[in-house]
């Protein structure tokens, strides 16, 4: 199946609002964390939106490719992009909602988290539980 924009929108949104803000929720609330922080939150709606931005240079650049699908190591090195473009964002610029001292430590662990399961629940769990999404072009509506 290759994902057409619009599914990667959705499955990138679905996923990130709910299995990325299960994984958050140990940050945000201070299990994890010494002191609770709502700003984990806020980098998770950033990654959501630069995402999207991201999701239109995929979805072009993919089109160069013979069979017009991304294989697993590019997905990999996709989002160890995103997490170096994020992390110079943050460190660069403020960014409403997440203070200027944000540990790299802090957002890298709970980045590759976030990361590694929407990653998983993508490549597994919706294509074992959602057939419609799977060969409709990762398109829920």
């Amino acid at each position: 199946m290759t994902p057409t924009l619009l599914g990667r929108w959705q499955t990138r949104l679905l996923l990130l609002a709910t299995i990325g803000a299960f994984v958050t929720s140990p940050f945000a609330l201070g299990y994890l964390r010494p002191e609770a922080s709502f700003s984990f939150f806020w980098v998770l709606g950033y990654v959501a939106i630069f995402g999207i931005a991201w999701d239109i240079v995929y979805d072009y650049l993919q089109k160069f490719r013979w069979d017009r699908d991304w294989p697993g190591v590019l997905q990999l090195l996709a989002g160890i992009w995103e997490a170096a473009f994020l992390a110079v964002i943050l460190k660069i610029f403020h960014l409403p909602g997440i203070p200027q001292e944000t540990s790299l430590f802090w957002f890298a662990l709970h980045y590759s988290l976030v990361w590694l399961s929407v990653y998983i629940s993508a490549q597994v769990i919706m294509r074992i539980l959602f057939l419609r999404w799977r060969f409709h072009g990762g398109q829920w509506l």
